[in-house]
């Protein structure tokens, strides 16, 4: 066990021989930190918090109370075997968040990146990958295996079906079921989602420039009408805009090896 000296920690916390915990970190009352667990400089864990697991967490991380984090995952053919969790820097795990680590049936690890905020009871899944600055709002649901790009919000009471591709910049409305790919900067909208166009206010939000965003919108029709397949026209769409990153990045994300379908907007279902 390794405990800085400026660490402080409650009488009533339980830290197991093993643990690794950094620099100023703060250790509530009726806490548990696991014999595996890294807890980087600063991290902060309120009352009633677990990290248990091969777990990692980043500097400045805050955990609230009865979050659960890094216990088995919830797959039933998990037998025991050392799989990972690791968390970045500067997250927030509000109360009742549960993250579960990764399995030998996936890639053995789960992965959330820096600066997320999972707020109450969100819950992500065994070897799911989660990017930098992504919003979790409050019973929000990620299941194993999802892979979330950088600056996603996931709105209250939904829920992304396993396997599912989120790319980067995109929103999912508060109770949507989200079971096919969502494209980058897109919207994900109704309890069974449709495609209801583009995250513009997050694009703006981040200070995209207007030109590549008016270059987005009009490619977004050619990409979601016409003839052709859907790849097709994202082929054709790649060599008309192919100097607009926002562009490339959807018509890579359409382009790429995946095992679900995508999102499509309502009228092209």
């Amino acid at each position: 066990m390794s405990i800085d000296a400026t660490t402080t920690i409650h009488p009533s916390a339980v830290i197991e021989s093993g643990a690794v915990i950094g620099a100023n970190c703060k250790i509530g009352p009726f806490c548990l930190v696991g014999p595996n667990v890294t807890l980087g400089d600063g991290v902060e864990m309120f009352s009633h918090a677990v990290v248990t697991g091969f777990t990692k967490i980043g500097p400045n991380t805050r955990i609230w109370p009865t979050a659960s984090i890094g216990h088995q995952p919830q797959d039933l053919k998990y037998a025991g075997e050392q799989t990972y969790l690791e968390i970045g820097a500067n997250c927030m795990l509000r109360e009742g968040v549960t993250v579960n680590p990764g399995t030998k049936g996936g890639t053995g690890i789960t992965r959330i990146g820096d600066n997320c905020l999972l707020m109450l009871g969100a819950h992500v899944g065994h070897d799911a990958q989660v990017g930098n600055n992504v919003v979790l709002a409050n019973h929000a649901s990620v299941a194993g295996h999802v892979t979330i790009g950088d600056d996603v919000i996931v709105g209250a009471l939904s829920g992304v079906h396993q396997f599912v591709n989120v790319g980067k910049g995109a929103i999912i409305g508060g109770l949507a079921a989200v079971v096919t790919d969502v494209i980058p900067y897109g919207m994900a909208l109704s309890e069974r989602a449709n495609l209801g166009g583009l995250n513009l206010i997050g694009l703006k939000r981040r200070g995209a420039d207007k030109a590549a965003i008016n270059g987005l919108r009009a490619s977004f029709s050619e990409i979601f009408e016409g003839e052709g397949t859907l790849k097709e026209r994202a082929q054709n769409v790649r060599d008309n805009y192919g100097d607009n990153e926002l562009v490339s990045d959807v018509v890579d994300f359409l382009l790429a090896d995946s095992t679900r379908s995508f999102l499509l907007p309502k009228s092209n279902k």
